[in-house]
Order: C-alpha cells, then sequence, then structure tokens
C-alpha cells in the first residue's frame, strides 16, 4: 500500500491532480487519436472548467489595486523598465497574479534579460497563462494574460535563453511575489489553491 497521504488524492487534492493530469497529456493524446470516435463526456480537468473564481469587479479592482497597477493590467499600460521591485529581485520563490493571485511564473525560471523588468523562460504552469495577437504600436507581438485574472502581464518573445528560447517580458507590476523564504513554494502554492477553486483572494 501507498502511504496514506497518496490515497484518494483525486478527491483530496482535486486541482493539483488536476494540474498533474492536464501536464500530463493524457486527454489530450486520446482526444487527437481518436477525435469524435472517442465518446466520453466533455473533460472537466482542464482550467478553464475547474475553476469557479469570479473576477472582482472594475470598481473593486480599482479600491484594491494602485493607479498604476490598475493601468498595467486591466488597460493594458506598460510600467517604466527598471523602475519596478521585481526587474532585480534573486530570492527564491515564485509569482503570482496580483488580481487573482494564481501561480504564475517561477525564479527557478528568471533570468537577468537587462530589459528592466521581470523576465522569464516559461511559465509555472502553462494554463495560467493565454496568448494573445497584439498588433498596436504599429507592429504585431504575442500578448501574455492571466488566465483567470485575465490580467495583462506583458509579452513573449523568441529571443530566450535555453532550454526554452522564449522571454516571458512582464510588467512588475503585474505580479506579486512570494518569497520561498516566507514559505516553501510548494506551500504558497496550497495556499493559493482556495483562490483557483473559487473563494476571492
Amino acid at each position: 500500500m501507498a502511504e496514506d497521504y497518496h490515497q484518494d488524492y483525486h478527491t483530496r487534492s482535486s486541482l493539483r491532480y488536476k494540474y498533474y493530469r492536464y501536464r500530463s497529456g493524457r486527454d489530450q493524446y486520446l482526444e487527437a487519436t481518436w477525435g469524435e470516435d472517442l465518446h466520453m463526456e466533455q473533460p472537466t480537468h482542464t482550467p478553464d472548467t475547474s475553476s469557479d473564481y469570479t473576477r472582482p469587479s472594475d470598481e473593486e479592482l480599482k479600491a484594491r489595486l494602485t493607479p498604476l497597477q490598475y493601468e498595467v493590467t486591466q488597460e493594458e499600460g506598460t510600467e517604466r523598465p527598471f523602475q519596478n521591485e521585481y526587474w532585480d529581485e534573486h530570492r527564491a520563490g515564485i509569482y503570482v497574479d496580483i488580481v487573482s493571485g494564481e501561480p504564475l511564473f517561477s525564479s527557478t525560471d528568471k533570468f537577468e534579460s537587462g530589459t528592466g523588468w521581470p523576465s522569464f523562460t516559461q511559465p509555472l504552469e502553462a494554463q495560467h497563462i493565454v496568448e494573445k495577437t497584439d498588433r498596436k504600436l504599429f507592429m504585431t507581438r504575442t500578448e501574455v494574460r492571466s488566465r483567470y485574472g485575465d490580467s495583462h502581464l506583458g509579452h513573449v518573445f523568441n529571443d530566450g535563453p535555453a532550454p526554452t528560447g522564449l522571454r516571458y517580458c512582464n510588467n512588475g507590476l503585474a505580479v506579486r511575489f512570494v518569497p520561498r523564504d516566507e514559505e516553501s513554494a510548494s506551500e504558497a502554492v496550497a495556499r493559493l489553491v482556495p483562490v483557483l477553486e473559487g473563494l476571492k483572494a
């Protein structure tokens, strides 16, 4: 028998199990292989259908965020480079959405881009990131937003280092840093799980 904490894990820690299952690619493979011949109910393991999180109203957000945080996250603004508290942050920890609290990036994937904004080679959980085509400023870029909070985070570029070659360039005002010396990353995620399951931060 496995240890007690493994028993009924899919019911006791349903959100984490859903993340594991989603990242394993199991259901995506079945859908790609069998297509319409796969007769089963609509999968409920994806973040889109597993969370009941309700995004705060604009009035709530204006009361909770600073004017510049609101401009950056809700109006797709951009803070000045080197003028945020995280561009030169070197402590271990995770970065969460300032609006929803969903975990977005890890310090293990952070690198010095020289741009003045916190930059990462990949997200902590890919399903928490939404990418959209941005054609503003007379160019085509890929905007990055948080899935649940729908916060504008920044953009992703193809000029990053190995192993991904990507640079997720984010506004420091769009995230909050949870340092590992304050609590372990796993504990931080555990503390934020209720947010993702429908409770407002």
